[in-house]
């Protein structure tokens, strides 16, 4: 039995219905159509899902919020995090909730009040670099499965150019400029430069993939994993929109960061390791191989993994989110949550085989 065979066999008896289907689905292409059916039954009976459903609007549209939650809309009570909840706990692509969901976004303009009321500052995300309310709206389409059902390649291709930037200037200084009142730094109008919503639109879309694309944005990760250069190391620039905006997630030019060492301890950012293996680009990078083995050497005799991972994996929201037990009440539905994320990035990295 092979480390993939041991972590499967800890998971299917022991974790929650969403882990199970997952496994079997996506991992083992292995389920019937009555088992299928009686797990999507088991995850739709879940509390946070009934929550979802139920506040969900005649539109499709998910609560009294678009980017997150505020004062009318719960921490899963809005689009966003409604839409990738329901799409990472594994609900079906056909089920009422998420197809609904999926139409709101197809058939509602920006100037529809369940967005934002900033949605028109900054929806246009080619103008604006690493942000717009736009971008949002496509990673979520693309986490929930439906790229064939609305048009993002747009979205697709300008997040595959946003990484190949960084290979094509020496660093984020190139594409920015100094606010000098601020002392901050803001991207110049019509550039370009990743984010964490272009890495989830290109881990969870297909259209995109090649040899050369998974070798160009190896490449542009590993330059900005670098920390060789001091002045570099944690930089990032903002949006400038007649004031100083936030960018959504934006990457660093240097100092791109997937294991924090705190205290002698190393914590794993499992979102960014499964997003880039599924982009496959994980052959393509002794950098990112290297931390793979790192927790492959952390899987123990039973199939659990034994590593500690970072506050984004709990954090549901627009900036994090990978926990689909219930709770970490007990020790092995905290195992379970996390041991399923390595699995999947073990499969994904194309390092191993079942």
């Amino acid at each position: 039995m092979n480390l993939m065979e041991k972590m499967i066999s800890f998971l299917l008896p022991n974790a929650n219905p969403s882990i199970v289907y997952r496994i079997k689905k996506e991992i083992l292409h292995d389920i019937s159509e009555e088992e299928e059916n009686k797990l999507q039954e088991l995850i739709l009976s879940e509390k946070i899902i009934q929550l979802i459903v139920a506040c969900q609007k005649e539109n499709g549209w998910l609560g009294n919020g678009y980017h997150g939650s505020n004062k009318n809309a719960g921490r899963f009570e809005n689009q966003e995090t409604g839409v990738k909840y329901l799409a990472e706990k594994g609900v079906h692509g056909e089920t009422n909730v998420l197809k609904k969901a999926m139409i709101a976004f197809k058939e509602l303009p920006f100037s529809d009040p369940c967005y934002s009321r900033s949605a028109g500052e900054t929806g246009d995300e080619f103008r604006y670099a690493a942000n717009g309310h736009n971008l949002f709206r496509c990673a979520c389409i693309a986490r929930a499965g439906f790229e064939d059902f609305i048009d993002i390649f747009p979205q697709i291709k300008l997040s595959l150019e946003s990484f190949k930037r960084v290979l094509e200037v020496d660093s984020i200084l190139d594409v920015s400029r100094l606010i000098t009142k601020k002392n901050e730094r803001v991207f110049n109008e019509y550039e370009k430069w990743p984010c964490r919503y272009h890495l989830d639109i290109l881990a969870h879309t297909n259209s995109w993939r090649s040899n050369d694309s998974s070798s160009m944005l190896a490449k542009s990760i590993e330059k900005m994993m670098c920390n060789d250069r001091p002045e570099l190391f944690g930089l990032t620039a903002s949006t400038w929109v007649g004031h100083i905006l936030r960018t959504a997630g934006c990457f660093p030019s240097q100092g791109f960061n997937l294991v924090d060492e705190i205290n002698g301890e190393s914590r794993y950012n499992l979102e960014y390791l499964v997003w880039l293996a599924k982009c496959g680009i994980i052959p393509y990078s002794p950098k990112l191989q290297e931390i793979v083995q790192k927790i492959m050497e952390k899987v123990n005799g039973d199939g659990i993994c034994e590593i500690s991972v970072d506050n984004t994996f709990r954090n549901w929201g627009p900036y994090g989110g990978l926990q689909l037990e219930v709770d970490w009440k007990s020790k092995t539905r905290k195992n379970c949550d996390i041991t399923f994320r390595v699995l999947q990035l073990f499969y994904y990295s194309g390092l191993m085989r079942l």
